[in-house]
């Protein structure tokens, strides 16, 4: 179990690492712990986004999560800024094999979990999420500076001015 936190921001990387463009949002919150430590941010990573986050995000204030997405039409790279709830699905908080995260944020809600009021999600277009391997296809390995540098400010835009 995830312990309670006194920090008020958690920055949640989901995806698995050994699925190439899937890891994004772990490689990225990685790097950020590094590039903007900060007393009330937490930075964590998870292989999913259904049921298991209730016990991850409870206690906090705010909440960015980190995920890929693969649209129709978009260019690997393009960074996607949403907030709950959400009009579009990315690959981890729509889960076949578990409940959604939406379901998961009503039900913490309705079981009066201290569950954060503010959650916002950057969604990264990826290319490639099903075959194995560690690194990111070369799309995405092209943009990765300014991808992490475009998702570092709104980061550190979340835990200025709250």
């Amino acid at each position: 179990m995830i312990a309670e936190t006194n920090n008020n921001i958690l920055v949640l990387g989901i995806g698995n690492e050994m699925l190439k463009d899937d890891g994004i949002g772990p490689k990225l919150v990685k790097k950020l712990q590094n590039f903007l430590p900060s007393e009330n941010i937490d930075y964590m990573t998870s292989l999913l986004g259904g049921m298991e986050t209730i016990e991850i995000m409870k206690g906090y204030d705010e909440v960015v999560i980190i995920d890929g997405i693969i649209t129709d039409d978009g260019m690997p790279g393009t960074v996607y800024y949403m907030t709950y709830p959400l009009n579009m699905k990315t690959l981890h908080l729509s889960n076949a094999h578990d409940i959604s995260f939406d379901m998961s944020v009503k039900l913490a809600r309705r079981l009066n979990i201290p569950f954060p009021e503010r959650i916002r999600i950057i969604a990264i277009e990826i290319l490639e999420d099903r075959e194995f391997g560690e690194e990111l296809t070369e799309p995405l390995q092209e943009r990765y500076g300014e991808i992490f540098s475009t998702i570092a400010g709104m980061v550190q835009e979340s835990a200025c001015c709250e």
